[in-house]
């Protein structure tokens, strides 16, 4: 559906039910007051499968070949040499 819809709060009020049943089906609702907007009410976006999150950024990271490698002058400082 995706539609935009403006309503004010009296009908909101009236109405609630029935907006709220055009936001879970994808519309916008905005709610005005005296004209002026101050709130909005969206559809949830709908929640990733467990699944799909496992692997999402294969391909995407790499890892230098030494990362588990700590360099002399780091270990010498963490020991407290060469100062």
């Amino acid at each position: 559906m995706s539609e935009k819809v403006t309503v004010n709060v009296r009908d909101l009020r009236d109405n609630l039910a029935g907006y709220l049943s055009r936001a879970s089906h994808g519309s916008e609702v905005t709610v005005t007051s005296h004209g002026k907007p101050i709130a909005r009410i969206l559809p949830v976006a709908p929640k990733k499968p467990r699944a799909a999150l496992f692997g999402a950024m294969r391909g995407q990271i790499a890892m230098a070949p030494d990362f588990n490698e700590t360099p002399d002058d780091i270990i010498d400082a963490m020991e407290g040499r060469g100062e």
